[in-house]
């Protein structure tokens, strides 16, 4: 997950995979070195040697070293970091590589020693991936690097919700902007045409399923106006899974997410009967974490102390900065379904209401994914063509027991592979319409 610099609500995230592809287009690569090589870059340097000012390479390179040496999560010193750095040379150049000093310079000369030779282009490739490669070695592995401005929209765009390959209205054959009306007259129609098919026919249920999610999002004002203005869809899906049981499934964290989590549970509040309610994270890949100062408010109150990050051997706590819902109020049986794909801020999310008995957490123990990013500007860019940014591990996020949830998750309060599951959410509410229910959406992917 992504925190701004600033605090603000940010709107970037960090998915897995997407850390894996580097400047150039070049994959990310283990520091493994062989320890004999054909050759040896050295040069006659001294430990005092001066860097060029107007070298756009090792100007780029040093701030790099000096931003991760400030801002990395772990304490990390000038030798540790410089070493990092030497062994990327070693294995961009395939050659051994020597630093002059164990420091921001020494790593700028030996940049300058392994480059001399090299093209504009063979430079500026060399030098990213460099960069790249040192922050994707930082522990954990893969969550830092160098991002270009394409990789940047890629992250904004995936944790905005918006996908760019697909069209809610060609779903429904229809003309991008077409009014609501023409959307449900369009679904009648292709539900008329796909429903006895689908029964049978794998494509026919997938073309059946895309025109019913294209006509719950392009038949509701809010969402079919945001979809229209950004292409983000909407992020929380809710139905009356039983006459008294509401679910309510949060698919990421969005920056839209919190008003239409409101929105959800304020539409359904007047639903008479109700008073349960299921929260499926399940699969949820997380977001901007900032969203959850004001999203764990309306489930345990304004001013508490919702979760902790670990930075450089400190925990800093962060308090909600919104209060109670009343639309949530109503409902005294919470169940939270997560899964082995909840990370990032869901896992938090998942922790804190764990920690403050927010309802019943059911399913089987969360990702592991407990690592917070920042993304830092860098001022030096190596040429005017290509903007990069680092993405950094910034901080740790921990449980409700103080581990970090980094490589170990969040363990459900019942486990959902226990044969005795339902017994064990009866001893907690003894409640069958909320039982079924939590099995039935257990049972259902949390993709329908």
């Amino acid at each position: 997950m992504w925190k701004s610099q600033s605090g603000r609500i940010s709107v970037l995230a960090t998915i897995g995979i997407f850390l894996f592809v580097v400047a150039s287009g070049v994959a990310a690569t283990y520091l493994y070195i062989p320890r004999l090589y054909t050759q040896k870059l050295s040069a006659n340097i001294t430990t005092n040697a001066q860097v060029p000012q107007d070298d756009a390479y090792q100007a780029f390179i040093g701030e790099v070293y000096e931003k991760t040496l400030n801002n990395y999560f772990d304490k990390i010193t000038d030798e540790q970091l410089s070493e990092l750095f030497r062994l990327g040379v070693a294995k961009l150049a395939k050659a051994d590589a020597v630093l002059p000093s164990k420091d921001a310079v020494g790593v700028k000369v030996m940049l300058g020693v392994a480059i001399k030779d090299k093209t504009a282009p063979e430079k500026k490739d060399f030098t990213a991936q460099l960069a790249n490669i040192v922050l994707v070695n930082l522990k954990p592995f893969g969550r830092s690097g160098i991002l270009s401005e394409k990789q940047q929209q890629a992250l904004v765009d995936t944790v905005s919700n918006i996908d760019h390959s697909k069209d809610l209205y060609a779903a429904l054959d229809l003309p991008k902007a077409a009014s609501a009306q023409a959307v449900d007259d369009a679904f009648k129609k292709k539900e008329t045409e796909l429903a006895q098919k689908a029964k049978t026919d794998p494509e026919a249920k997938k073309q059946l399923d895309d025109a019913t999610h294209a006509r719950n999002v392009l038949t509701d004002t809010k969402t079919k106006q945001r979809y229209d203005k950004t292409g983000a869809e909407p992020t929380v899906v809710s139905h009356l899974i039983a006459p008294t049981v509401a679910y309510i499934r949060l698919q990421k964290f969005s920056p839209q997410t919190f008003d239409e989590f409101v929105s959800v549970a304020n539409s359904i509040a007047d639903k008479p009967g109700l008073d349960s309610l299921i929260i499926d994270l399940r699969d949820n890949i997380g977001g901007a974490v900032d969203l959850l100062q004001y999203f764990l408010g309306p489930f345990i109150g304004p001013g508490q102390y919702g979760y902790e990050f670990w930075h450089k051997g400190d925990l800093t706590p962060y308090k909600t900065k919104t209060g109670w819902l009343a639309s949530l109020a109503k409902y005294k049986k919470v169940v939270v379904l997560v899964n082995g794909k909840t990370q990032s801020s869901a896992e938090v999310m998942t922790t804190t209401m764990k920690k403050y008995r927010v309802g019943v957490i059911v399913g089987t123990t969360t990702k592991g994914w407990g690592t917070i990013e920042q993304l830092i500007p860098l001022d030096h860019q190596i040429d005017g063509e290509q903007k990069y940014s680092m993405l950094l591990v910034q901080s740790i996020t921990v449980r409700d027991d103080g581990q970090p949830i980094e490589g170990k998750g969040v363990d459900p309060m019942i486990k959902i592979t226990d044969k005795d599951w339902e017994k064990q959410l009866r001893a907690y509410f003894d409640y069958p319409p909320l039982v079924q229910a939590t099995k039935k959406a257990w049972d259902t992917p949390p993709s329908q």
